[in-house]
């Protein structure tokens, strides 16, 4: 995860809801978005 950009992160995030992709992985991107404190950018775009 520490590769991909922020952009990158937040679109595959995106994208892994749009596809309802296995949970346990929208998970990980989640705790890498909060790790990364993108979660309040990703609340903002909702």
């Amino acid at each position: 995860m520490e590769q991909l950009s922020d952009h990158l992160l937040i679109e595959s995030y995106y994208r892994a809801i749009k596809l309802d992709l296995n949970d346990d992985f929208i998970s990980l991107i989640e705790r890498e978005l909060i790790i990364r404190g993108l979660d309040e950018k990703i609340k903002e775009m909702s």
